[in-house]
């Protein structure tokens, strides 16, 4: 038997990339051009996007839980041709969204195929519905889209529709797999790409927009060289300090019985938080020199406690590692990588000094953010629960800025569901001019829309009271029923 027998499979993998160093060689980042030629032999996957893959592989025979959703909104009249030449333009600067995924040597790697000449759009015209009958149905029609799974092999790993409504509104629905988008490429880079073009396409223009510096091959080849021995041992060191001593499992108040392995399913409950409150929690943020991302963890952290009685909780959250160098920082793809933050409670700390806490274990997080999460658990030994995702069970993130599209554009992404979760609670949030709205999705095995919208009520109050006061106990205040 050989020395590298008894290693686990994440540190095999660990093993093999350092030994190939990569899969196809690692260059600085190449630049981009209408010029550039379809990279020849394998390339491999980020280290995040592998974790995706890795993930898929079991899941996905459950549940969609990679399917991510979004909708633009053309207020006005839809030349349908100038946005399939806006569609086929971004799929030629992405290779991303033209790229499957293969298995080389039980190494899974990137395929990336030549751009379409074209891009046909699905069009459904629902203009013959009642008016009140055409919202259900263009939600209908979205959602069975968002559930159809992806096939990983053959692709593509987006689908579009295109809902008109009538002759001034009309709605595109994508659903992407989440190895080849993030928050910043649904929120931001393909919002403006898309309105850019289609502006410029509508009226006989040429694209506007410069070629790219590179693609995300580039980035995960300069990500597989970067990553060296020493800086992934250094940042191992770091979380096996971060999660010494036993790992506390949240456990959540029986509503229904945990299934013996996770089901994956997911349901979507939107919510809002009020411009006042919206208003108090930036004020706040300000005065603690905290982000809105912080105050919003220790409340969800400060509820967890409430709810559960522990004082070790540990939250997730989905860091943009990979968009830390310019070159990749306009590229659409998939740049996250899951992190444990973990709070400890005892002695009844103030909200304020929660929010020291949580932004002191933020900065440590993101600091410490290129190594993958199964590497992770691996280090510290984490003994695998069939029934719950590892470190961790519930995560919250803080979606990136809206940019200011052109008139007749917008942008929403929490009306389509793929019937799919990766964690038992996720909440994402997003900052309004009108207020802080948010997105819960939630596994409904585990709990009822009417727990999840209370949930969602008491931290909302918990929110409003360490406004008022955050100099408050984590037992004064408000209390959990």
């Amino acid at each position: 038997m050989s020395k590298d027998a008894h290693l686990s499979d994440a540190k095999q993998r660990l093993l093999e990339i350092q030994k190939r160093g990569a899969l196809a060689p690692a260059g600085p980042a190449a630049s981009s051009g209408r010029s550039r030629t379809i990279p020849e032999g394998p390339l491999p996957l980020s280290f995040s996007q592998e974790q995706v893959w890795r993930l898929d592989q079991t899941a996905a025979r459950l549940a969609p839980l990679h399917n991510e959703s979004i909708t633009i909104h053309r207020h006005g009249l839809c030349d349908i041709r100038a946005l399939e030449r806006s569609f086929a333009e971004i799929i030629r600067r992405h290779e991303i969204w033209r790229t499957t995924f293969e298995v080389v040597q039980g190494q899974p790697v990137q395929v990336v195929h030549a751009a379409p000449a074209d891009y046909k759009l699905p069009v459904s015209d629902i203009r013959t519905l009642p008016e009140s009958d055409r919202e259900n149905r263009a939600l209908d029609l979205a959602t069975r889209d968002a559930a159809q799974p992806f096939d990983l092999s053959h692709g593509p790993l987006l689908r579009a529709r295109l809902v008109t409504f009538d002759e001034r509104e009309h709605r595109l629905y994508l659903t992407a797999h989440q190895s080849v988008v993030d928050g910043i490429t649904v929120f931001d880079i393909f919002p403006t790409e898309l309105s850019t073009l289609y502006e410029s396409f509508a009226v006989g223009e040429p694209s506007p927009l410069p070629e790219l510096e590179a693609q995300y091959s580039d980035f995960a080849l300069w990500q597989r060289r970067s990553l060296t021995n020493e800086v992934m041992q250094n940042q191992l060191a770091y979380w096996q300090k971060q999660l010494l001593g036993e790992l506390p499992v949240l456990e959540w108040p029986d509503e229904f019985a945990r299934p013996a392995r996770q089901t994956y399913r997911g349901a979507l409950h939107s919510f809002q938080l009020s411009r006042e409150l919206s208003a108090s929690l930036k004020a706040l943020g300000r005065r603690e020199g905290v982000t809105l991302f912080m105050i919003l963890l220790a409340g969800l952290v400060k509820l967890l406690h409430l709810r559960t009685g522990q004082k070790d909780i540990i939250i997730g959250t989905l860091s943009p590692s990979g968009r830390k160098r310019a070159e990749f920082q306009r590229l659409v793809g998939y740049f996250l990588n899951p992190v444990p933050l973990r709070a400890n409670l005892s002695g009844n700390p103030s909200f304020r000094s929660l929010l020291k806490q949580m932004r002191q274990v933020t900065l440590g997080a993101i600091s410490n953010d290129d190594v993958p999460l199964d590497l992770v658990a691996d280090r510290i030994q984490v003994k695998q629960d069939p029934a719950r995702s590892p470190l961790f069970t519930v995560a919250l993130s803080v979606a990136p800025d809206i940019p200011q599209l052109p008139s007749g554009w917008s942008m929403t992404y929490m009306d389509v569901e793929s019937g799919g979760a990766r964690w038992d609670l996720y909440l994402e949030m997003s900052d309004r001019a009108d207020g802080i709205i948010g997105r819960a999705q939630y596994n409904p095995d585990l709990f009822s829309a009417t727990m999840i919208r209370h949930t969602l009520e008491e931290l909302t109050l918990l929110l409003e009271s360490a406004a008022a006061d955050p100099t408050q106990r984590l037992s004064d205040g408000c209390q959990i029923s």
